[in-house]
This record gives structure tokens, C-alpha cells and sequence, in this order.
């Protein structure tokens, strides 16, 4: 879990140190509820702009944000855990024994090659895999015109009436699938569409996006569904490729990709409907 707050990916390789077969199916299966590296930005941009602002006390305010936002996804882990455990991996718990192996002086090289080969080309070479035609079919979507609108734009208006039952609406619902190969590309591509443009832009400055977002019907609402399913959505395209590797199940890896996205939605779905009830939508 600890590692998953770096990549998700990391995360679930990290998993093999579990001897119990049963344990390290539910630790690969919840891995993607802490947030890696990629989500940061997104949650950390949403807190600043909607819940922070400015003022002496603006960064321990976004501290203690931020930190509730990584306790949730830390507590959820720990109760589908549980679920798990208690359902489709219902078993004998194991033991847990640290044995302390034989201190011996490390061998640099074999340190470093395979750490390069097994870890870093191991993660970097799934990624590429899945990059290249993603982008593709992203530049397609915002390029090709059908009956004067881009696919993208047909996509988020199909999108949008299921979007805002969750919170969202349908570009950020999209942007979500279109970032599937990675994280950070998430806001990229709802600036996009939110611009029509035809490539993914980055705005560095917050108060300008805010603008941008409240321009296109984002309210507090909003934000928070939003960070809600940043933070319990689907694994990204190297998640997902490790976690088939390691499981050897195509079963597992759906399993994987469907309980933080169930997750997501039904607390999305929940807190919409109760902050529409309060007024807040």
C-alpha cells in the first residue's frame, strides 16, 4: 500500500513478498485505492482552487485536505480488504512470520541492473505499450468531426446524463476514460474539451482554470465528486498490465479494475445526491 502512493504499478510488484497466495490477491486487488503520483496533481489543483484559497493559513489548510482525501483511500483500502476476505477470497487467514535473512555485503551491479531491468524498463515498457495508441485515438477523438462536433464531444454528451448522476459531468467522465494510460493527462484533456481544442493543454495557472471550470457548470459539488472518483476509479494501463502478469488472471485483473470502480461510483452517486439535497449542486 505504502508503495502505491508512488505508482500503483510499484505497488502491486511489491506484492510478491506475500507468501499467502490468498493475501496478495487482496492486496493487488485494493492497491489502487491510495492515490499514486499521477492523482496527486488532480486532487491537490481541485483542493487549491475550490477549497483553499489564499490567506497565511492556506497551505496547513491544504495539508489537513489533502490528508483526509489519502486517510479515505487508506480506510477504503482496509474495509474491501475486509470485503474481500469475508467474499469471493473467503479463507483461513495466515500467519505472519519476519524471518531476518543473513547480512551479506551487496553486490552493486546486480543491485543495479536489476533494478533497471527488472523494475524500471518492466514498468516503462508496459506504459509505452499502451501510450502510444492511446494518444491516437485521443488526437482521433478531438480531431475527426461528425455532423459538425468532434467525437469527443459526442462522446461527452452521450456520457453526461450517466456523469451527473455521479457528481460529474460528461467531459470529465470522459476525460477519465480517455486517461486511462495514464493519471496525469486526466485535467489535460477536460481543459481540452472544455476548449475545443484539438491537443491537450496545461494551465499553470489555478485561478485562470478555476475560471475555466466554474465557466463550464463546476461547483464545490463537483470538485469533491471529482476527487472522490480520482481517488476510487479503474487502475491505469500499467496497473492493469502488472496486475495480469502477477495474477496470471484475466479474472482477477477484471476484479481488480471493477471494485474501486464500483466503489467510486456508488460514493459518488451518494454524496451527489446528498449535496443536491443540501442545496450544494
Amino acid at each position: 500500500m505504502a508503495m502505491g502512493f508512488g505508482c500503483n504499478a510499484a505497488g502491486v510488484v511489491g506484492c510478491r513478498i506475500i507468501d499467502s497466495p490468498r493475501e496478495r490477491l487482496i492486496a493487488i486487488l485494493t492497491n489502487s485505492f491510495v492515490p499514486c503520483n499521477g492523482r496527486f496533481p488532480i486532487l491537490i489543483s481541485i483542493l487549491t482552487m475550490f477549497f483553499v484559497g489564499a490567506g497565511a493559513l492556506s497551505s496547513l489548510k491544504s495539508a489537513v485536505l489533502l490528508t483526509a482525501v489519502i486517510v479515505l483511500g487508506v480506510a477504503m483500502t482496509l474495509l474491501m480488504s475486509r470485503l474481500l476476505s469475508a467474499t469471493v477470497l473467503k479463507g483461513m487467514p495466515s500467519s505472519f512470520t519476519l524471518e531476518l535473512p543473513p547480512y551479506r555485503k551487496p553486490r552493486i551491479g546486480q543491485v543495479i541492473v536489476r533494478s533497471v531491468l527488472d523494475r524500471t524498463l518492466f514498468v516503462l515498457g508496459r506504459a509505452a505499450m499502451v501510450a502510444a495508441p492511446a494518444g491516437l485515438i485521443i488526437w482521433l477523438c478531438a480531431n475527426v468531426q461528425v455532423g459538425g462536433a468532434s467525437i469527443l464531444a459526442h462522446c461527452t454528451e452521450f456520457l453526461d446524463p450517466f456523469a451527473h448522476l455521479l457528481g460529474l459531468d460528461g467531459v470529465i467522465l470522459m476525460a477519465f476514460i480517455l486517461g486511462f494510460p495514464a493519471n496525469e493527462i486526466v485535467m489535460p484533456i477536460v481543459i481540452m474539451a472544455y476548449l475545443a481544442g484539438g491537443s491537450l493543454v496545461e494551465m499553470s495557472d489555478l485561478s485562470a482554470l478555476r475560471t475555466l471550470l466554474v465557466s463550464n457548470g463546476w461547483t464545490p459539488l463537483t470538485a469533491i465528486c471529482t476527487m472522490l472518483f480520482s481517488l476510487m476509479h479503474w487502475p491505469c494501463s500499467t496497473t492493469c498490465l502488472t496486475m495480469g502478469k502477477e495474477t496470471g488472471s484475466a479474472k482477477w485483473t477484471l476484479l481488480g479494475v471493477v471494485v474501486p470502480t464500483a466503489a467510486g461510483m456508488v460514493i459518488c452517486a451518494a454524496v451527489a445526491a446528498a449535496g443536491r439535497l443540501l442545496g450544494l449542486g
